[in-house]
């Protein structure tokens, strides 16, 4: 049933033939966006028992907005998504990344062990920007030696400073 067109009587197939009963035809629509978002952890590649490989991982996106109040709403949505295209790119997906997917969301529901039915957002990504990463090093420093190391660097630069202000 390609080439069906919406009427204000019903559908209409481009030969003119038109078809009263909605039933009668499938018209598919996917719709594409863009989600930008941080990693909620990193990447995980799993093999299928067809040898085919998917690279799953969870974004959260934010979004504020002012209520009638005028008091200040942040909304943060989570999303479960999957990567068929190729498994190398796992290795820069680490969490806290700053990636913009491309893609189509759906949802699922499903009940859990404990007899409680859930529901979740999931991402299928046919595109993938990375717009920032959190590099993993072994030989990094922890938070507080920064701030320790910043400090101590602020005060040597403060010893050198000749001017009074």
């Amino acid at each position: 049933m390609k080439n069906i067109q919406r009427s204000r009587q019903g559908f209409v197939r481009k030969d003119g033939e038109e078809i009263e009963n909605k039933s009668k035809c499938t018209i598919l629509k996917q719709t594409v966006m863009n989600i930008i978002g941080r990693l909620t952890r990193d990447a995980v590649v799993r093999t299928l028992s067809n040898e085919k490989q998917v690279v799953n991982f969870s974004i959260a996106t934010n979004d504020n907005y002012r209520n009638k109040q005028g008091e200040r709403i942040e909304k943060t949505t989570y999303f479960d998504c999957s990567y068929w295209i190729s498994p190398k790119v796992a290795e820069i997906l680490t969490k806290g990344a700053l990636v913009e997917l491309n893609g189509r969301a759906y949802t699922s529901a499903w009940i859990g062990k404990d007899g409680e039915a859930h529901a979740g957002l999931n991402f299928l990504t046919s595109q993938i920007k990375l717009h920032s990463s959190i590099k993993k090093d072994s030989n990094s420093t922890t938070p507080k030696n920064k701030e320790e190391n910043a400090k101590s660097k602020s005060a040597e630069n403060d010893k050198d400073d000749d001017l009074p202000f």
